[in-house]
């Protein structure tokens, strides 16, 4: 390959990997600007090294470990937190950078730079669309402890059906007079808000959790 060539497919990458990063750094996100600029850099110079290096032989020797090897970096950013598992999306972008690394490394630097601005145009877009599916429909788990008194528990039932949340029944616990149950509830936005208002404000409760 010529010095121009090398040069070129190097910006390319460059510029690839920085505009994803750039979008996962603003979002805050574990993997942001340097590590996709890297990711899709050094994509490509493995790419342009096995053609180099087995041209005669398997040019696509060194590349092809390039998949396996990405599955550790990506692995690396999904953890389990609070809400469920995190970070599934950034690992799978990462993914998608190494692969429009490996494109440009190849030489088809107009498809990694669609396939950028495609990938971009779908963490944006469905962001707001994961949003709007927020509003309508979340789950909550909410965990509370009161004192005990018969049909306790059936009472905040009633007060999740008065607002609209459907539930279901987690394990109920009790400690001499003090009780604690747990419920997975599903709902809109507005409804558990005008749900965790009411608890709050409940006298009863000696600890509310959600």
């Amino acid at each position: 390959m010529e010095t121009l060539e090398i040069a070129i497919k190097l910006l390319i990458a460059v510029l690839i990997g920085g505009i994803i990063g750039a979008e996962r750094e603003y979002h805050n996100k574990s993997a942001g600007l340097r590590t996709l600029m890297l990711i899709c850099l050094g994509a490509t110079l493995f790419t342009m090294f096995s053609m180099e290096i087995g041209a005669h032989t398997s040019p696509d020797r060194i590349a092809s470990n390039i998949v396996t090897g990405i599955g550790f970096v990506g692995a690396g950013v999904i953890f389990m937190g609070g809400t469920g598992i995190n970070g599934v999306t950034t690992a799978a972008t990462i993914w998608t950078t190494a692969a429009l690394g490996v494109g440009v490394g190849a030489g088809h630097q107009y498809i990694a730079l669609a396939g950028c601005i495609i990938l971009v145009g779908i963490l944006y877009a469905f962001k707001a669309i994961e949003e709007w599916i927020d509003r309508i429909n979340r789950v909550h788990t909410y965990k509370i402890t009161c004192g005990y008194r018969e049909h306790v528990f059936e009472h905040y039932e009633d007060l999740m059906k008065r607002y609209h949340l459907s539930y279901k029944r987690g394990p109920f616990c009790r400690d001499l007079q003090t009780c604690l149950a747990t419920w997975d509830a599903e709902g809109s936005k507005k409804n558990h808000a005008d749900f965790i208002e009411h608890i709050l404000n409940d006298t009863e409760v000696q600890k509310f959790e959600f």
